[in-house]
């Protein structure tokens, strides 16, 4: 077994049981691309078993913290089945959830969605690429499914130094799936959508979003950056009469339209614009438009604390015109994807936002990922998405 050792005084977040160890906290040792290390102080101390990646800042991801356990393929079988068991236990009102969350299931790298009949895994790192053979027949054995998409198309993959990787690994047949969702019904492609082929992690602030809508009594709403319109849709449900759908994908926009009528909604209530939200915002802004809910989900501005400066402008910005264009007692759901921007920056910025506008309003919710999307006490860094509920003052 190939060692890597630690620089004195960098092995206490492996001691609080990290599962990250970075470039600089590396004394001396290496290993092939994913190959399974042991990891020690450097006073020799065992602190885990690793996956090494020799092109990565994250250059080595802990598998296990225990010695005695051996990475095997028995291994990621007891790993994939405790996530199951944990998924089971969960309140989840759809036919599609995320099986395995990489770090926070102890499967760094790895995630699996379970779309209806069909597993849609992304292998990110280094160490799940290389067992790969070994986790598709266990993810196959353990949910009884014969179908399994790969979608190793992230940017994570140039990072480990592995190429993209995208197709069926178990099965075949269309890419083009329809799910349910609350009281709704979704498709997507597997083969084409983000991430793994749909936004499982907006589920239950779908079914909060419909909620508050219906209570408030907002009769308009503008979902921007919609994508293909799940937030749309929970707004019709909730009795919205008039709603807008910005986004800058047509394809995204026509599916989005695909769903008012899937669910059975008329379309007059419903319009798609494929246009840039920043310009939208402050067009409507002109033309002294109101809105009694808004969405503000927009892609990714911060990938790391590095990028937080420029992102916060970002987001800044977005805030300050979608308050402006809120009702008074209107509803905003505002939220942020951005790893590099932690739940307390991120409410910093809507109050900078806020005192920009010249609107106060009261915060009714947080919310974040869906409970199937897991944090640990142990990897905060799994907190990604977060989110505020605004009920702007009259």
């Amino acid at each position: 077994m190939k060692k890597i050792v630690i620089r004195a005084g960098k092995e206490r977040s492996l001691q609080r049981q990290h599962p990250w160890v970075f470039e600089g906290s590396v004394a001396r040792g290496g290993a092939d691309l994913g190959e399974t290390v042991r990891v020690e102080s450097a006073e020799g101390v065992f602190l885990g078993w690793g996956a090494f990646s020799p092109q990565s800042l994250i250059r080595v991801r802990i598998w296990s913290f225990d010695e005695a356990e051996r990475i095997d393929a028995a291994f990621f079988e007891r790993r994939i089945a405790r996530a199951l068991a944990v998924r089971a236990r969960l309140p989840i009102a759809s036919d599609a959830v995320r099986l395995i969350h990489g770090e926070a299931d102890g499967l760094p790298g790895l995630i699996v969605d379970r779309y209806a009949d069909t597993l849609v895994a992304q292998f990110g790192a280094a160490g799940v690429e290389r067992w790969k053979k070994a986790i598709v027949p266990a993810l196959l054995a353990q949910t009884g499914l014969t179908r399994l998409y790969e979608r190793s198309d992230a940017s994570s993959r140039g990072l480990e130094g592995l190429p993209e990787s995208t197709g069926w690994l178990a099965g075949e047949g269309t890419t083009e799936l329809t799910i349910r969702e609350h009281e709704w019904r979704l498709s997507m492609d597997v083969a084409e959508g983000h991430k793994t082929g749909y936004y499982l992690d907006q589920r239950d602030n779908r079914k909060r979003f419909a909620e508050a809508v219906r209570h408030y009594g907002c009769k308009t709403m503008l979902n921007c950056y919609s994508y293909t319109g799940g937030f749309s849709v929970a707004a019709l449900a909730g009795g919205a009469e008039e709603v807008i759908s910005v986004d800058s994908s047509a394809p995204a926009l026509a599916r989005a339209e695909a769903h008012v009528a899937l669910n059975g909604f008329e379309p007059a209530r419903h319009r798609a614009m494929d246009a840039d939200v920043n310009a939208t915002l402050r067009r409507f802004l002109q033309e002294g438009r109101q809105f009694d809910a808004i969405v503000l989900d927009p892609p990714k501005f911060a990938p790391t604390a590095a990028h937080a400066e420029r992102a916060a402008r970002a987001y800044k910005d977005i805030n300050r015109l979608g308050l402006m264009l809120l009702a008074p007692g209107g509803v905003l759901f505002t939220f942020s994807c951005s790893g590099g921007v932690g739940p307390e920056l991120f409410h910093k910025i809507v109050a900078g936002a806020g005192l920009d506008a010249g609107v106060d309003g009261f915060i009714v919710d947080r919310v974040g990922a869906a409970p199937d999307h897991p944090q640990t006490i142990r990897f905060p860094e799994g907190e990604y998405l977060k989110g505020l509920m605004i009920l702007k003052s009259v």
